[in-house]
């Protein structure tokens, strides 16, 4: 550690104070420092290697006995509870980065040229450990699975380690990410949808080629592309209901290699968004035919390719119950907020709420005196006091959900 990269103790941390409490000044330091290392050596999905070491050597110094590589570079760690036969609950952390160049300006900024933590998995991956660290020191009622989980910026990565059965007989599962609209203790657990499902299309458009100057010799797959680019904004205006939020982006259009050639083919690439399954399939329904028929109107012929990737994000209204109890519990009444946005973005998450309960929060991310910044941009910071109350709450979070199911079982 240099002068340059002072880790700030409880004094100095702009954090809830009922959230540092329960960590000493020892456990503070670890996770800053932590935070600040993952951010520094950044790793790319599926190849966090390294990271993955450093939390395996974290989950050790705790003196965590049940360590586990799953998934390749996953880790699934168990905190024993108070009683054996209690439900086990998981904890989940992402620990990817993101291809981007940073322009933080920080002393701890990455130092892999190319790759950023730019959507604050380092801090998901350190209040993780928190998580265990709290819940090593007032242990929920049943084991508590702390999920280190790799690939999730493309993906993979929930159903990797779902694939691998680490979480079999999981009765809940947490998660969380730092959200920079909102300051540093305010905490968003709510019933309903919170990210988007995130499928993407590939249409190909193939006509025939011509020299540009002759041009009805051709049946041109750049003005059908221009056509369909077009038409397709009317598939979330006029065929979905405005109460179903929807979204239908043309991201990428390729075509042609010389100004005086009319090329065989144009390829379009895009993104299909939505908050619940009948819209999800609908967006796919009209896309496709709109392009085959806008396509077969000017001569070429369209094929059309939608990959699905993660499902809707939907907190279960039990569940997202227990995350708020949880975080009146450690942060007060007053730190559970509204959301108030519809958030299109996607989260691999979802692929764990299709086979157990659970609940994904959100966390403020920012102080007072900072302005928003959006995920995925080169200057994304997170302020360093959010690891605690993430880690909290996200241990509070199995303790309260793992009484009331055991409750139940009575």
């Amino acid at each position: 550690m240099t002068s340059t990269e002072f880790i700030p103790d409880r004094h100095s941390l702009i954090a809830p104070a009922r959230a540092l409490a329960l960590f000493s000044d020892a456990a503070i330091e670890r996770l800053v420092t932590l935070r600040r290392t993952l951010h520094r050596h950044p790793e790319l999905s599926n190849a966090e290697y390294e990271t993955s070491a450093r939390l395996v050597a974290q989950l050790e110094a705790l003196g965590v006995q049940d360590v586990r590589r799953v998934a390749a570079t996953g880790i699934v760690a168990r905190i024993p509870g108070r009683e054996r036969a209690a439900p086990t609950i998981a904890i989940r952390g992402d620990i990817d980065a993101l291809p981007i160049t940073e322009a933080t300006g920080l002393p701890f900024a990455s130092a892999v040229p190319g790759v950023m933590h730019a959507c604050g998995h380092d801090v998901h991956a350190t209040w993780a450990i928190g998580a265990a660290i709290d819940l090593l020191r007032e242990p929920a009622l049943g084991d508590v699975l702390i999920v280190l989980q790799p690939a999730e910026e493309i993906g993979t990565g929930a159903t990797a380690i779902l694939n691998s059965g680490a979480l079999d007989g999981v009765a809940a599962i947490f998660g969380g990410h730092v959200d920079r609209r909102f300051v540093v203790g305010e905490v968003i657990a709510e019933a309903g949808p919170l990210a988007a499902s995130a499928d993407s299309f590939t249409i190909e458009l193939r006509g025939e080629g011509a020299h540009g100057a002759r041009p009805h010799e051709s049946a041109d797959p750049i003005v059908a592309a221009a056509a369909v680019i077009t038409a397709l904004q009317t598939v979330v205006a006029r065929r979905i209901d405005p109460a179903r939020p929807a979204v239908c982006t043309v991201g990428s259009v390729h075509a042609g290699v010389a100004s005086n050639v009319i090329p065989e083919t144009a390829t379009l690439t895009g993104t299909l968004r939505a908050m619940d399954a009948p819209t999800r399939a609908r967006l796919v329904t009209e896309v496709t035919r709109i392009a085959t028929a806008v396509a077969a109107a000017h001569g070429v012929q369209a094929t059309v390719n939608v990959e699905h990737g993660t499902p809707p994000i939907v907190n279960p209204a039990r569940a997202a119950g227990w995350a708020r109890q949880a975080a009146m519990s450690v942060l007060g009444e007053e730190a559970v907020v509204p959301f108030g946005i519809t958030n299109m973005g996607g989260e691999d998450f979802a692929f764990y709420l299709e086979r157990m309960p659970g609940c994904f929060l959100r966390f403020g991310a920012r102080t007072a005196a900072e302005e928003p910044i959006a995920a995925h941009s080169p200057r994304f910071d997170v302020a360093e006091g959010a690891i605690f109350g993430g880690a909290a709450v996200l241990a509070a979070c199995a303790r309260v959900a793992a009484l009331d199911l055991a409750t139940e079982k009575l």
